[in-house]
């Protein structure tokens, strides 16, 4: 299949023209208008440094419900040990800094200084958003995402203590419940997703049930 090339400022191909691995775009830019209109049609950006911008819209899609988040009673017995304390968009730039820290020995990460940047220009629009998990003064968890409409698109999560990660994860899937958000957008499917809730469906059910959140205004809602 030919992949197609995105210059600036021209529109996404149709998503039927995706790869079977959804891959479905190569090149543009990372502006805020463009990740906007990305998200907004279910497509995110995901490349390695030295890589291209590449743009996904996998199917099937891996999504959760915030009121099917699950809840293990050993993870609550350690949350309740560990006495987390939660914060919303008080530390954006280190989660995302955080997140983009090396995991594996070859010292590799997928969120580059410009994915960086454009998520923080994001933030600064309204549209991005941090979960922090604190113990004391320390922040040892956390994730960030974007929030249009009544759909929260999660990016990524980090933990540097157990179980602090799915508490930033299990926090916002309360909050998100009580403002009424439809869904959270997990992208693509692993076994930790799964364990917490998480499913697969299709893309055409994803975009469908995305469009009815994204009829919602999120502006009303208080992160802070």
């Amino acid at each position: 299949m030919k992949v197609y090339c995105l210059p600036e400022q021209e529109a996404f191909p149709a998503l039927d023209q995706a790869s079977d691995d959804g891959l479905l775009a190569v090149g543009g830019d990372l502006s805020p208008e463009r990740l906007q209109c990305a998200y907004s049609r279910g497509i995110f950006p995901w490349f390695e440094q030295g890589q291209p911008i590449l743009w996904w819209s996998p199917d099937p899609r891996c999504v959760l419900y915030p009121e099917q988040f699950k809840t293990s009673r050993s993870m609550r017995k350690s949350i309740q040990r560990a006495a987390f304390r939660i914060s919303y968009d008080c530390a954006f730039e280190a989660v995302i800094t955080a997140c983009a820290a090396p995991r594996d020995v070859q010292g590799g990460t997928w969120i580059t200084q410009d994915m960086r940047n454009a998520y923080c220009a994001l933030h600064e629009l309204g549209c991005a958003h941090s979960v922090e998990v604190w113990q004391g003064d320390e922040l040892v968890g956390g994730l960030y995402g974007v929030a249009l409409g009544h759909v929260f698109y999660g990016e990524s999560m980090f933990s540097r203590v157990s179980e602090a990660s799915k508490f930033a994860l299990k926090s916002l899937c309360e909050k998100l419940k009580a403002e009424q958000f439809h869904l959270i957008d997990c992208q693509i499917e692993s076994q930790h997703l799964l364990n917490l809730g998480a499913q697969t469906i299709s893309r055409a059910r994803f975009i469908e049930e995305m469009n009815a959140g994204l009829q919602y205004d999120e502006s009303f809602m208080k992160w802070c």
